[in-house]
């Protein structure tokens, strides 16, 4: 399984843009486009749902070295062996999530300023989220943080970060000058007319210079 550490590309799958019928496909498609790790957002489903969805979509990510995490849900990781789970701010605590799971697992923090960055490395996160850089619809209650403190968090927080919101090709080198090191991209992925094209396009432009 590929190590955290390693992931530059977080790709999500959200269900507000992704039918469910469709989830095999584009998980393959970002698979195939070097996507890192992959995350299934479905904050409106019933968990028995996401159960379901995950362990379809686990067959994929699996074969293919690739972490799953599973948004909010962290009973899920109990009932299928996905790689982790994602938090917010208002869902459970970082030992809760690790609780429900019952077993090992990753867990990523959500988090919108530098404070709270801070805060998730205190209470144990594998890795955060940071953000929204960007106005995005998947988070309309959170106005965006810019890119001011890109700088700043990477240099005062250990951890891997993935910087997120409003994130799509177009404004991608903008936030690496920054000092971002890592993405979560959303909808600019999930709407690409060819998710294979642009997720190798920003792979291209995360990849560390060798």
């Amino acid at each position: 399984m590929k190590a955290l550490t390693d992931c530059r590309l977080y790709g999500i799958l959200d269900l507000n843009y992704v039918a469910r019928a469709d989830l095999e496909r584009v998980a393959s498609a970002m698979i195939e486009g070097a996507v890192d790790l992959i995350q299934l957002r479905a904050k409106k489903s019933p968990v028995a749902e996401i159960v379901e969805l995950s362990g379809r979509l686990h067959k994929l990510t699996a074969a293919a070295a690739i972490p799953l995490i599973v948004n909010d849900y962290a009973e899920v990781a109990a009932q299928v062996p996905v790689e982790g789970v994602h938090v917010g701010q208002d869902d459970d605590s970082i030992a809760t999530a690790r609780a429900k799971a019952g077993r090992e697992i990753l867990v990523g923090r959500s988090t919108h300023s530098v404070e709270q960055a801070r805060a998730a490395v205190e209470e144990g996160a594998d890795y955060i989220g940071f953000g929204p850089i960007f106005a995005t619809p998947t988070k309309p209650d959170y106005p965006p943080i810019g890119m001011k403190n890109i700088k700043r968090v990477h240099a005062e927080v250990t951890l891997p970060i993935f910087c997120i919101g409003g994130i799509k090709i177009d404004n991608l080198g903008e936030v690496i000058a920054a000092g971002a090191k890592r993405v979560a991209i959303v909808s600019g992925l999930l709407k690409a007319p060819d998710i294979v094209k642009y997720a190798h396009a920003c792979k291209n432009l995360l990849e560390p210079e060798t």
